[in-house]
């Protein structure tokens, strides 16, 4: 039972079988795609977790913006933007924007790299299946393009008042999120599969 697969759209049962680096599996009944052989899963979503790891720590290390306003410089972090939140009495927002932007990206990373160091060495990680589930659902909490997109427009607004100079973490930021996204798109869940079936 373990090489079937039901097709999402009008449940028809096909036996999977191994594909070519980059092939594709059709439903025989309404052609919708099955599943596909990604290239170099394991290793592209470890480069892909890693390399986020690298960005989130630049990210949150170094300066996010510096303005300068009449002779004075004041720099700011991701995490001093979360404190104003919550000196300005918007304790639910300041929580909302770290769970989105920090807590929720940092699990994401750590839970790829729990789950494939080991497959990498060809072990499989304790207790794959609840970190694997929790993984997927976190992952509809990840929205940093969201937390970009309101930078932007605050920069816009803050240029007329002030000279805005981005920081190396915005960069940083900014290429997390494709670096996350990419990491998404490369990972295959059937190495999961493949590893939870194995005794």
């Amino acid at each position: 039972m373990n090489n079937l697969i039901a097709c999402n759209d009008c449940d028809l049962m096909h036996t999977v079988r191994p594909l070519p680096e980059g092939g594709v599996a059709f439903c025989s009944r309404c052609g919708s795609v099955l599943y596909r052989s990604k290239r170099n899963p394991l290793d592209r979503t470890l480069a892909m977790a890693l390399t986020g790891l690298v960005l989130f720590v630049l990210a949150n290390t170094f300066p996010f913006l510096a303005m300068k306003s009449a002779g004075i410089v004041r720099e700011t972090t991701l995490f001093t933007g979360i404190l104003e939140l919550y000196d300005q009495k918007m304790q639910v927002l300041a929580a909302l924007v770290m769970l989105t932007s920090q807590i929720v990206p940092l699990i994401e990373i750590l839970g790829l790299l729990y789950i494939f160091v080991p497959l990498k060495f060809d072990r499989r990680p304790w207790k794959l299946a609840l970190v694997w589930r929790c993984l997927t659902k976190v992952r509809t909490w990840s929205m940093m393009e969201v937390f970009m997109l309101g930078i932007l427009v605050s920069l816009v607004k803050l240029a007329k008042l002030a000279t805005i100079v981005p920081g190396i973490a915005v960069y940083a930021f900014a290429l997390l999120i494709f670096v996350l996204a990419a990491a998404s798109a490369s990972l295959d869940p059937r190495l999961i599969w493949d590893a939870l079936d194995k005794p």
